[in-house]
């Protein structure tokens, strides 16, 4: 069996308890930039798991993301983006993990090992489905039980863990291994582990935003405006995208009932809404060639 790195011993970490506050401070940072060059090692296998995710959102499944633990807490805050970014719809978005999602700040370490929750929680998982499974380790129970049922029922696995050679990155159809150095606290991997993890699900799920067209120059043209700060970066948006006055951006707004897209299209002259949103469905929901075919309609 591979020696796993998450569980050795920090060459730092000798006497770390009786050093100043300040050098303890430098030695954790240096702990979270070596477990960030990690994730270089990755790219390619990042972007090809972006890329099943968009596949199954752009075909109306599930993104399904599971595991236990300290790599729940990171799947749970990347989950938990994607409506307000990228105006995915959140019911097609579903996180699992073990003991369930914590209410409070008690989290059980046992449930990772409990194999029936496991079974139980991926009953709706199907075909078709991005299952997106984390695990330090590569190992535990909950996230191995669940890869075994998705890949069963004909669903997308894409598998990240922090050891090589393990077998959740062997049932992985996109096998995402992040190679994180010892941690400065042996085994708490919600340190440089957990670091490493959040990258890596923040590079995937924003390629599924730009491949699905919802980024524009940088932009999220696909944001759900509901609140102040968003509405009025979505007005500034339309206004950058369309080159017009913030006034008109409002407008267009307003009459696309604040979604940012077909709005660009009305502030660079669509007569109408339901011409905007034509376009937009024949582009695929990609607003620059959108914009292309609006000059052309001209």
């Amino acid at each position: 069996m591979p020696q796993r790195k998450t569980e050795e011993l920090h060459a730092s970490a000798r006497g770390l308890d009786a050093r100043p506050v300040d050098d303890i401070a430098a030695i954790l940072l240096a702990g979270q930039l070596d477990a960030l060059r990690s994730v270089s090692h990755a790219t390619t296998e990042i972007a090809r798991g972006g890329q099943l995710m968009a596949a199954a959102a752009r075909a109306g499944r599930q993104l399904v993301y599971a595991a236990a633990g300290s790599s729940g807490l990171m799947a749970l805050a990347d989950a938990c983006e994607l409506a307000g970014t990228f105006g995915l719809p959140p019911e097609r978005t579903r996180i699992l993990m073990a003991g369930g999602i914590p209410k409070d700040a008690a989290m059980p370490g046992d449930t990772e090992d409990d194999t029936q929750e496991a079974e139980a929680a991926a009953s709706f998982i199907g075909k078709g489905d991005a299952v997106i499974l984390l695990s330090a380790s590569g190992r535990t129970p909950y996230a191995l039980t669940i890869a075994t049922i998705a890949r069963d029922r004909g669903a997308h696995v894409i598998g990240l863990a922090n050891n090589p050679e393990t077998p959740l990155l062997a049932l992985a159809d996109v096998a995402i291994c992040l190679p994180t150095p010892p941690e400065v606290i042996s085994g708490s991997t919600r340190m440089g582990a957990g670091t490493a993890q959040k990258a890596a699900l923040n590079m995937m799920s924003t390629i599924m935003g730009v491949a699905l067209g919802h980024v524009h120059d940088g932009m999220m043209v696909n944001l759900r405006a509901d609140n102040d700060k968003l509405r009025d970066r979505a007005t500034r948006m339309v206004a950058d995208i369309a080159s017009v006055p913030q006034p008109t951006a409002q407008t267009a707004l307003a009459t696309a009932n604040g979604r940012v897209k077909p709005a660009v299209l009305l502030a660079m002259g669509a007569p109408n809404l339901t011409l905007a949103e034509d376009l937009l469905i024949k582009a695929d929901g990609r607003l620059r060639a959108a914009m292309a075919a609006l000059h052309s309609h001209a």
